[in-house]
Protein backbone atom coordinates (compact mmCIF):
# COMPACT_ATOMS: atom_id res chain seq x y z
CA UNK A 1 0.00 0.00 0.00
CA UNK A 2 1.36 3.13 -0.69
CA UNK A 3 -0.09 6.78 0.02
CA UNK A 4 0.40 10.69 -0.15
CA UNK A 5 -0.09 11.06 3.74
CA UNK A 6 -0.14 8.60 5.91
CA UNK A 7 -1.51 9.35 9.38
CA UNK A 8 -0.55 7.69 12.54
CA UNK A 9 -2.94 8.02 14.90
CA UNK A 10 -7.06 9.02 14.27
CA UNK A 11 -8.03 11.21 17.45
CA UNK A 12 -9.70 14.14 16.92
CA UNK A 13 -6.37 15.69 15.44
CA UNK A 14 -5.93 12.66 13.48
CA UNK A 15 -8.76 12.51 11.82
CA UNK A 16 -8.87 15.91 11.02
CA UNK A 17 -5.61 15.94 9.43
CA UNK A 18 -6.83 13.42 7.31
CA UNK A 19 -10.17 14.53 6.21
CA UNK A 20 -8.67 17.98 5.25
CA UNK A 21 -5.85 16.70 3.31
CA UNK A 22 -8.37 14.14 1.88
CA UNK A 23 -10.66 17.70 1.08
CA UNK A 24 -7.52 19.16 -0.44
CA UNK A 25 -7.42 16.24 -3.32
CA UNK A 26 -4.48 13.98 -1.44
CA UNK A 27 -4.44 10.12 -1.38
CA UNK A 28 -4.70 9.63 2.54
CA UNK A 29 -4.06 6.05 4.84
CA UNK A 30 -5.12 6.32 8.12
CA UNK A 31 -3.83 3.75 10.89
CA UNK A 32 -5.85 3.51 14.11
CA UNK A 33 -5.43 0.63 16.54
CA UNK A 34 -9.10 1.00 17.49
CA UNK A 35 -12.57 -0.21 16.40
CA UNK A 36 -13.65 2.93 15.33
CA UNK A 37 -12.37 6.40 14.30
CA UNK A 38 -11.60 8.97 17.30
CA UNK A 39 -8.99 7.43 19.26
CA UNK A 40 -8.68 7.86 23.05
CA UNK A 41 -10.84 10.95 22.89
CA UNK A 42 -14.13 9.58 21.57
CA UNK A 43 -13.60 6.02 22.55
CA UNK A 44 -12.43 6.34 26.07
CA UNK A 45 -11.95 10.12 26.95
CA UNK A 46 -13.82 13.11 26.06
CA UNK A 47 -16.84 12.44 24.62
CA UNK A 48 -17.37 9.35 27.12
CA UNK A 49 -17.21 11.46 30.33
CA UNK A 50 -19.08 14.19 28.80
CA UNK A 51 -22.07 12.14 28.15
CA UNK A 52 -21.93 10.57 31.77
CA UNK A 53 -20.65 14.13 33.31
CA UNK A 54 -24.32 15.12 31.31
CA UNK A 55 -26.12 12.74 33.62
CA UNK A 56 -24.34 13.98 36.83
CA UNK A 57 -25.34 17.62 35.85
CA UNK A 58 -28.98 16.75 35.51
CA UNK A 59 -28.81 14.46 38.47
CA UNK A 60 -27.86 17.72 40.62
CA UNK A 61 -29.95 19.80 39.21
CA UNK A 62 -32.83 17.52 40.21
CA UNK A 63 -31.64 17.67 43.42
CA UNK A 64 -32.40 21.24 44.15
CA UNK A 65 -35.70 21.58 43.05
CA UNK A 66 -37.21 20.93 46.27
CA UNK A 67 -36.47 24.20 47.24
CA UNK A 68 -38.62 25.70 44.33
CA UNK A 69 -41.28 23.76 45.26
CA UNK A 70 -41.02 20.42 42.16
CA UNK A 71 -40.05 17.81 44.33
CA UNK A 72 -39.45 14.37 42.48
CA UNK A 73 -38.25 10.63 44.33
CA UNK A 74 -34.97 9.53 44.64
CA UNK A 75 -33.05 8.28 41.72
CA UNK A 76 -32.60 5.13 40.85
CA UNK A 77 -29.73 3.97 38.94
CA UNK A 78 -29.48 1.32 36.03
CA UNK A 79 -25.59 1.25 36.02
CA UNK A 80 -25.80 -1.22 33.03
CA UNK A 81 -28.22 0.98 31.04
CA UNK A 82 -26.58 4.33 32.00
CA UNK A 83 -23.13 3.01 30.90
CA UNK A 84 -24.97 1.57 27.18
CA UNK A 85 -26.16 5.42 26.85
CA UNK A 86 -22.52 6.36 27.06
CA UNK A 87 -21.54 3.86 24.81
CA UNK A 88 -24.27 4.55 22.42
CA UNK A 89 -22.91 8.06 22.30
CA UNK A 90 -19.61 6.49 21.58
CA UNK A 91 -21.01 4.53 18.71
CA UNK A 92 -22.91 7.13 17.38
CA UNK A 93 -20.25 9.70 16.91
CA UNK A 94 -17.40 7.23 16.03
CA UNK A 95 -20.14 5.69 13.32
CA UNK A 96 -20.26 9.23 11.67
CA UNK A 97 -17.04 9.60 11.45
CA UNK A 98 -15.91 6.52 9.63
CA UNK A 99 -18.85 7.58 6.80
CA UNK A 100 -17.61 11.12 6.70
CA UNK A 101 -13.86 8.52 5.52
CA UNK A 102 -15.66 6.90 3.31
CA UNK A 103 -16.74 9.85 1.71
CA UNK A 104 -13.63 10.71 0.98
CA UNK A 105 -11.89 8.14 0.08
CA UNK A 106 -9.63 7.96 2.90
CA UNK A 107 -9.13 4.55 4.19
CA UNK A 108 -8.27 3.34 7.42
CA UNK A 109 -6.43 0.39 8.16
CA UNK A 110 -6.88 -0.53 12.17
CA UNK A 111 -3.66 -1.89 13.93
CA UNK A 112 -0.20 0.11 15.99
CA UNK A 113 1.91 1.36 13.46
CA UNK A 114 5.95 1.65 13.80
CA UNK A 115 8.20 3.53 11.28
CA UNK A 116 10.65 0.72 9.66
CA UNK A 117 11.89 3.42 7.50
CA UNK A 118 11.95 7.19 6.24
CA UNK A 119 9.13 6.83 3.91
CA UNK A 120 7.41 2.83 5.39
CA UNK A 121 5.35 2.44 8.44
CA UNK A 122 4.84 -1.19 9.36
CA UNK A 123 1.20 -1.89 11.01
CA UNK A 124 0.52 -4.95 13.00
CA UNK A 125 -3.09 -5.09 12.87
CA UNK A 126 -5.72 -5.24 15.50
CA UNK A 127 -9.38 -6.66 15.73
CA UNK A 128 -12.07 -7.22 18.13
CA UNK A 129 -13.34 -4.67 20.48
CA UNK A 130 -10.24 -4.24 22.22
CA UNK A 131 -6.73 -3.76 20.26
CA UNK A 132 -6.08 -7.37 20.57
CA UNK A 133 -2.91 -8.01 17.49
CA UNK A 134 -4.14 -10.37 14.88
CA UNK A 135 -0.06 -11.57 13.99
CA UNK A 136 -0.59 -10.19 10.65
CA UNK A 137 1.58 -7.03 8.84
CA UNK A 138 1.30 -4.52 6.72
CA UNK A 139 3.68 -2.10 5.43
CA UNK A 140 2.38 1.05 4.32
CA UNK A 141 4.57 3.89 1.92
CA UNK A 142 4.11 7.10 2.20
CA UNK A 143 5.37 10.57 0.94
CA UNK A 144 4.18 12.50 3.86
CA UNK A 145 3.20 11.59 7.50
CA UNK A 146 1.36 13.41 10.11
CA UNK A 147 2.14 11.58 13.74
CA UNK A 148 -1.04 11.73 15.91
CA UNK A 149 -0.08 9.08 18.11
CA UNK A 150 -1.48 10.90 20.96
CA UNK A 151 -0.40 9.70 24.94
CA UNK A 152 -1.28 7.79 27.60
CA UNK A 153 -2.36 7.85 31.25
CA UNK A 154 0.18 7.71 33.81
CA UNK A 155 0.64 4.77 35.99
CA UNK A 156 2.12 5.34 39.19
CA UNK A 157 4.60 2.50 39.58
CA UNK A 158 3.87 1.06 43.02
CA UNK A 159 0.29 1.08 42.56
CA UNK A 160 -0.89 -2.79 42.55
CA UNK A 161 -1.96 -4.17 39.67
CA UNK A 162 -6.00 -4.38 40.66
CA UNK A 163 -9.33 -4.09 39.19
CA UNK A 164 -9.97 -1.74 41.96
CA UNK A 165 -6.86 0.71 40.95
CA UNK A 166 -7.64 2.18 37.77
CA UNK A 167 -6.99 5.44 35.11
CA UNK A 168 -9.61 7.61 33.41
CA UNK A 169 -10.27 4.81 30.89
CA UNK A 170 -11.16 2.25 33.84
CA UNK A 171 -13.28 5.11 35.56
CA UNK A 172 -15.27 5.26 32.42
CA UNK A 173 -15.85 1.62 32.51
CA UNK A 174 -18.21 2.22 34.96
CA UNK A 175 -18.30 -0.80 36.21
CA UNK A 176 -19.71 0.12 39.63
CA UNK A 177 -20.05 2.66 41.90
CA UNK A 178 -17.59 2.76 45.07
CA UNK A 179 -18.26 3.88 48.33
CA UNK A 180 -15.03 5.26 48.81
CA UNK A 181 -13.15 6.92 46.18
CA UNK A 182 -9.85 8.25 46.34
CA UNK A 183 -8.88 10.62 43.41
CA UNK A 184 -4.25 10.50 42.46
CA UNK A 185 -4.39 14.21 41.36
CA UNK A 186 -6.12 17.24 41.72
CA UNK A 187 -6.82 18.25 38.13
CA UNK A 188 -9.44 18.34 35.35
CA UNK A 189 -9.18 14.81 34.50
CA UNK A 190 -9.48 13.29 37.97
CA UNK A 191 -12.10 16.25 38.85
CA UNK A 192 -14.46 15.49 36.45
CA UNK A 193 -14.88 11.88 36.84
CA UNK A 194 -14.80 12.36 40.66
CA UNK A 195 -18.17 14.94 40.06
CA UNK A 196 -19.71 11.47 38.27
CA UNK A 197 -19.06 9.26 40.92
CA UNK A 198 -20.05 11.27 43.68
CA UNK A 199 -23.25 11.94 42.09
CA UNK A 200 -23.69 8.02 41.50
CA UNK A 201 -23.40 7.52 45.35
CA UNK A 202 -19.76 7.80 45.84
CA UNK A 203 -17.81 9.67 48.90
CA UNK A 204 -14.68 11.15 47.26
CA UNK A 205 -11.01 11.91 48.84
CA UNK A 206 -7.97 13.36 46.65
CA UNK A 207 -4.75 14.01 47.01
CA UNK A 208 -2.80 16.42 45.10
CA UNK A 209 0.87 17.50 46.10
CA UNK A 210 0.33 20.88 44.83
CA UNK A 211 -1.23 23.45 47.30
CA UNK A 212 -4.11 23.77 45.26
CA UNK A 213 -6.39 21.74 43.00
CA UNK A 214 -7.16 22.11 39.35
CA UNK A 215 -3.62 24.46 38.74
CA UNK A 216 -3.57 26.59 35.69
CA UNK A 217 -7.07 28.35 36.76
CA UNK A 218 -6.90 31.24 38.95
CA UNK A 219 -7.42 30.59 42.71
CA UNK A 220 -10.71 33.21 43.12
CA UNK A 221 -12.80 30.83 40.44
CA UNK A 222 -11.28 27.55 41.72
CA UNK A 223 -12.26 28.53 45.36
CA UNK A 224 -16.10 29.50 44.11
CA UNK A 225 -15.66 25.65 42.55
CA UNK A 226 -14.37 24.42 45.79
CA UNK A 227 -17.08 25.87 47.71
CA UNK A 228 -19.83 24.39 45.68
CA UNK A 229 -18.23 21.16 45.44
CA UNK A 230 -17.20 20.68 49.35
CA UNK A 231 -20.31 18.17 50.06
CA UNK A 232 -18.92 15.93 47.23
CA UNK A 233 -15.54 15.74 49.35
CA UNK A 234 -14.63 13.75 52.97
CA UNK A 235 -11.03 14.70 52.42
CA UNK A 236 -8.74 17.51 50.16
CA UNK A 237 -5.44 16.52 50.89
CA UNK A 238 -3.22 19.18 49.54
CA UNK A 239 0.57 19.22 49.85
CA UNK A 240 0.59 15.47 49.78
CA UNK A 241 1.75 12.64 48.03
CA UNK A 242 1.06 9.17 47.71
CA UNK A 243 4.08 6.69 48.26
CA UNK A 244 2.19 3.30 48.41
CA UNK A 245 -0.53 1.11 48.16
CA UNK A 246 -1.33 -2.35 48.26
CA UNK A 247 -4.71 -4.61 47.67
CA UNK A 248 -6.61 -5.89 50.72
CA UNK A 249 -10.06 -8.08 50.46
CA UNK A 250 -11.60 -5.17 52.06
CA UNK A 251 -10.32 -2.84 49.93
CA UNK A 252 -6.77 -0.60 48.39
CA UNK A 253 -5.29 0.71 51.43
CA UNK A 254 -3.44 4.18 50.61
CA UNK A 255 -0.61 5.13 52.11
CA UNK A 256 0.37 9.23 51.95
CA UNK A 257 3.56 11.64 53.05
CA UNK A 258 3.74 15.22 53.14
CA UNK A 259 5.39 16.67 50.01
CA UNK A 260 6.77 19.69 51.95
CA UNK A 261 9.64 19.20 54.67
CA UNK A 262 8.56 18.65 57.83
CA UNK A 263 4.94 18.33 57.01
CA UNK A 264 2.40 16.01 58.06
CA UNK A 265 0.58 13.50 56.16
CA UNK A 266 -2.90 11.77 56.84
CA UNK A 267 -3.10 8.26 58.09
CA UNK A 268 -3.38 5.41 55.51
CA UNK A 269 -6.94 5.16 54.05
CA UNK A 270 -8.80 1.88 52.37
CA UNK A 271 -10.24 2.62 49.28
CA UNK A 272 -13.08 0.74 47.22
CA UNK A 273 -12.09 2.62 43.99
CA UNK A 274 -8.68 4.32 42.93
CA UNK A 275 -8.62 6.49 40.15
CA UNK A 276 -4.63 7.53 39.29
CA UNK A 277 -5.48 11.17 37.28
CA UNK A 278 -1.62 12.20 37.68
CA UNK A 279 -1.08 12.88 34.56
CA UNK A 280 -0.76 11.93 30.70
CA UNK A 281 2.73 10.99 28.99
CA UNK A 282 3.30 10.71 24.98
CA UNK A 283 3.18 8.34 22.84
CA UNK A 284 6.66 9.29 21.49
CA UNK A 285 8.75 6.14 21.98
CA UNK A 286 6.63 3.72 21.26
CA UNK A 287 6.19 4.22 17.26
CA UNK A 288 10.13 3.53 16.54
CA UNK A 289 10.08 7.13 15.03
CA UNK A 290 14.12 6.87 15.59
CA UNK A 291 13.94 4.31 12.24
CA UNK A 292 12.80 7.15 10.61
CA UNK A 293 15.37 9.84 11.74
CA UNK A 294 12.59 11.94 13.93
CA UNK A 295 14.25 13.05 16.81
CA UNK A 296 12.38 12.27 20.49
CA UNK A 297 12.71 13.36 23.78
CA UNK A 298 13.57 11.55 26.64
CA UNK A 299 10.05 12.30 27.48
CA UNK A 300 8.51 11.00 24.70
CA UNK A 301 8.04 14.50 23.01
CA UNK A 302 8.36 15.52 19.54
CA UNK A 303 9.96 19.05 18.77
CA UNK A 304 8.11 20.51 15.89
CA UNK A 305 8.37 24.43 14.01
CA UNK A 306 5.05 26.36 13.18
CA UNK A 307 4.26 24.48 10.44
CA UNK A 308 4.05 20.94 12.48
CA UNK A 309 7.11 20.13 10.98
CA UNK A 310 9.58 17.57 12.97
CA UNK A 311 13.50 17.53 12.45
CA UNK A 312 12.48 15.23 9.11
CA UNK A 313 11.15 18.00 6.71
CA UNK A 314 8.33 15.05 5.20
CA UNK A 315 7.18 13.94 8.89
CA UNK A 316 4.91 16.17 11.12
CA UNK A 317 3.53 15.86 14.57
CA UNK A 318 0.17 17.36 16.51
CA UNK A 319 -1.83 16.59 19.42
CA UNK A 320 -0.30 15.27 22.75
CA UNK A 321 2.89 14.42 21.41
CA UNK A 322 4.48 17.52 20.44
CA UNK A 323 3.33 19.14 24.46
CA UNK A 324 1.33 20.96 26.51
CA UNK A 325 -1.31 21.64 26.55
CA UNK A 326 -2.13 18.45 25.86
CA UNK A 327 -5.92 19.47 24.62
CA UNK A 328 -7.56 18.08 20.98
CA UNK A 329 -9.56 21.32 20.39
CA UNK A 330 -5.17 22.14 20.38
CA UNK A 331 -4.67 18.85 18.02
CA UNK A 332 -6.86 19.45 15.24
CA UNK A 333 -6.14 23.31 14.82
CA UNK A 334 -2.49 21.76 14.55
CA UNK A 335 -3.92 18.99 12.37
CA UNK A 336 -5.38 21.51 9.65
CA UNK A 337 -2.06 23.58 9.48
CA UNK A 338 0.02 20.57 9.06
CA UNK A 339 -2.55 19.11 6.39
CA UNK A 340 -2.62 22.31 4.74
CA UNK A 341 1.56 22.32 4.51
CA UNK A 342 1.27 18.99 3.15
CA UNK A 343 -1.34 19.51 0.22
CA UNK A 344 0.37 22.80 -0.65
CA UNK A 345 3.88 21.30 -1.21
CA UNK A 346 2.44 18.14 -3.15
CA UNK A 347 0.21 20.28 -5.02
CA UNK A 348 2.85 23.26 -5.38
CA UNK A 349 0.19 25.56 -3.69
CA UNK A 350 2.80 28.21 -2.51
CA UNK A 351 -0.60 29.84 -0.18
CA UNK A 352 -1.33 26.55 1.42
CA UNK A 353 1.91 25.49 1.83
CA UNK A 354 3.01 28.87 4.03
CA UNK A 355 -0.23 27.74 6.45
CA UNK A 356 1.36 28.34 10.50
CA UNK A 357 0.26 27.76 13.66
CA UNK A 358 -0.39 31.10 15.08
CA UNK A 359 -3.39 31.21 17.80
CA UNK A 360 -2.80 33.71 20.34
CA UNK A 361 -4.25 31.68 23.27
CA UNK A 362 -5.62 28.01 23.69
CA UNK A 363 -9.09 28.00 26.57
CA UNK A 364 -9.31 25.29 29.24
CA UNK A 365 -12.21 24.10 30.65
CA UNK A 366 -13.31 21.46 33.35
CA UNK A 367 -16.44 19.70 32.62
CA UNK A 368 -17.52 19.89 36.32
CA UNK A 369 -20.10 21.30 37.97
CA UNK A 370 -20.19 23.95 37.93
CA UNK A 371 -17.63 23.85 35.39
CA UNK A 372 -13.98 26.34 35.14
CA UNK A 373 -13.29 27.81 32.32
CA UNK A 374 -10.03 30.32 31.58
CA UNK A 375 -7.86 31.33 28.71
CA UNK A 376 -5.17 33.42 28.08
CA UNK A 377 -3.61 35.47 30.45
CA UNK A 378 -4.91 34.53 34.35
CA UNK A 379 -4.30 36.98 36.95
CA UNK A 380 -2.10 34.69 39.01
CA UNK A 381 0.27 34.88 36.27
CA UNK A 382 -0.16 38.61 35.91
CA UNK A 383 1.25 39.04 39.24
CA UNK A 384 3.97 36.96 38.57
CA UNK A 385 5.06 38.14 35.88
CA UNK A 386 4.63 41.96 36.66
CA UNK A 387 2.17 42.33 34.01
CA UNK A 388 -0.49 45.78 35.22
CA UNK A 389 -3.78 44.37 34.36
CA UNK A 390 -7.40 46.15 34.48
CA UNK A 391 -9.90 43.63 35.69
CA UNK A 392 -12.90 43.36 35.14
CA UNK A 393 -14.98 41.45 37.75
CA UNK A 394 -19.05 40.70 37.19
CA UNK A 395 -20.35 38.72 39.98
CA UNK A 396 -23.60 36.36 38.60
CA UNK A 397 -25.66 37.13 41.81
CA UNK A 398 -26.08 40.19 39.61
CA UNK A 399 -26.90 38.11 36.73
CA UNK A 400 -31.08 38.06 36.05
CA UNK A 401 -30.43 34.75 34.16
CA UNK A 402 -28.19 33.04 36.51
CA UNK A 403 -30.69 34.21 39.55
CA UNK A 404 -33.82 32.38 37.56
CA UNK A 405 -31.65 29.27 37.61
CA UNK A 406 -31.10 28.99 40.91
CA UNK A 407 -27.72 28.90 40.20
CA UNK A 408 -25.85 32.59 40.93
CA UNK A 409 -22.48 31.26 42.70
CA UNK A 410 -20.60 32.34 39.42
CA UNK A 411 -18.11 34.83 38.39
CA UNK A 412 -17.16 36.75 35.12
CA UNK A 413 -13.62 37.83 34.79
CA UNK A 414 -11.52 39.93 32.21
CA UNK A 415 -8.31 41.40 32.16
CA UNK A 416 -6.84 44.37 30.07
CA UNK A 417 -3.68 45.51 29.37
CA UNK A 418 -3.51 48.18 32.02
CA UNK A 419 0.60 49.52 30.86
CA UNK A 420 1.06 53.20 30.42
CA UNK A 421 1.57 52.54 26.56
CA UNK A 422 -2.20 51.48 26.72
CA UNK A 423 -3.59 54.48 27.48
CA UNK A 424 -6.33 53.47 29.04
CA UNK A 425 -7.57 51.57 26.06
CA UNK A 426 -5.93 48.05 26.82
CA UNK A 427 -6.42 45.13 24.45
CA UNK A 428 -8.06 41.95 26.86
CA UNK A 429 -5.21 39.54 27.96
CA UNK A 430 -7.38 36.67 29.27
CA UNK A 431 -10.59 35.86 30.98
CA UNK A 432 -12.63 33.38 32.76
CA UNK A 433 -15.63 32.12 34.73
CA UNK A 434 -16.78 29.77 36.88
CA UNK A 435 -20.63 28.58 36.51
CA UNK A 436 -23.03 26.23 34.27
CA UNK A 437 -22.07 26.50 30.84
CA UNK A 438 -18.56 28.35 31.79
CA UNK A 439 -17.48 26.09 28.48
CA UNK A 440 -20.13 27.15 26.21
CA UNK A 441 -19.01 30.65 26.86
CA UNK A 442 -15.29 30.89 27.19
CA UNK A 443 -15.20 30.66 23.10
CA UNK A 444 -16.47 34.84 23.39
CA UNK A 445 -13.11 35.45 25.26
CA UNK A 446 -10.75 33.28 23.03
CA UNK A 447 -12.30 35.32 19.79
CA UNK A 448 -12.35 38.87 21.54
CA UNK A 449 -8.39 38.18 22.39
CA UNK A 450 -7.72 36.73 19.20
CA UNK A 451 -9.01 40.03 17.30
CA UNK A 452 -7.50 42.23 19.58
CA UNK A 453 -10.66 43.71 21.71
CA UNK A 454 -10.64 46.06 24.18
CA UNK A 455 -13.00 46.87 26.93
CA UNK A 456 -15.42 49.08 24.87
CA UNK A 457 -15.41 46.44 21.78
CA UNK A 458 -17.24 44.01 23.87
CA UNK A 459 -18.70 45.96 26.35
CA UNK A 460 -20.69 47.67 23.69
CA UNK A 461 -21.57 44.54 21.86
CA UNK A 462 -25.04 43.86 22.36
CA UNK A 463 -25.63 40.73 24.11
CA UNK A 464 -29.32 39.04 24.78
CA UNK A 465 -30.82 39.63 27.86
CA UNK A 466 -31.52 37.52 29.99
CA UNK A 467 -28.22 34.86 28.93
CA UNK A 468 -25.38 33.51 31.12
CA UNK A 469 -23.23 35.03 28.25
CA UNK A 470 -24.00 39.09 28.59
CA UNK A 471 -22.07 38.53 31.73
CA UNK A 472 -18.87 39.10 29.45
CA UNK A 473 -20.31 42.62 28.50
CA UNK A 474 -21.03 43.49 31.42
CA UNK A 475 -17.45 42.36 32.70
CA UNK A 476 -15.66 44.80 30.20
CA UNK A 477 -18.03 47.48 31.54
CA UNK A 478 -16.95 47.15 34.67
CA UNK A 479 -13.37 46.99 33.43
CA UNK A 480 -14.56 50.18 31.97
CA UNK A 481 -16.40 52.00 34.28
CA UNK A 482 -19.86 52.21 32.76
CA UNK A 483 -21.58 48.73 34.19
CA UNK A 484 -25.20 49.85 35.79
CA UNK A 485 -25.96 46.63 36.70
CA UNK A 486 -23.69 47.11 39.64
CA UNK A 487 -23.61 48.94 42.89
CA UNK A 488 -20.97 52.35 41.77
CA UNK A 489 -17.94 51.86 42.11
CA UNK A 490 -16.49 53.42 45.13
CA UNK A 491 -14.89 56.71 45.09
Amino acid sequence: MACDLLVLGAGPGGYSAAFRAADLGRKVIIVERYAQLGGVCLNVGCIPSKALLHVATVMDEVSHMSALGVDFGAPVVNIDKLRGHKEKVVTKLTGGLAAMAKMRKVTIVRGYGAFVGANHVEVEETTGTSQDKTGTKKVIGFKKAIIAAGSQAVRLPFMPNDPRVVDSTGALALKEVPKRMLILGGGIIGLEMGTVYSTLGARLDVVEMLDGLMQGADRDLVKIWQKMNAPRFDNIMLKTKTVGARALPEGIEVTFASAEEGGTAPAPQVYDLVLQAVGRTPNGKKIAAEKAGVAVTDRGFINVDIQMRTNVPHIFAIGDIVGQPMLAHKAVHEAHVAAEVIAGELQGNKELAAAAFNARVIPSVAYTDPEVAWVGLTEDQAKAQGIKVKKGLFPWNASGRAIANGRDEGVTKLLFDDSPEAHGHGKILGGGMVGMHAGDMIGEIVLAIEMGADAIDIGKTIHAHPTLGESIGMAAEVAHGSCTDLPPARK
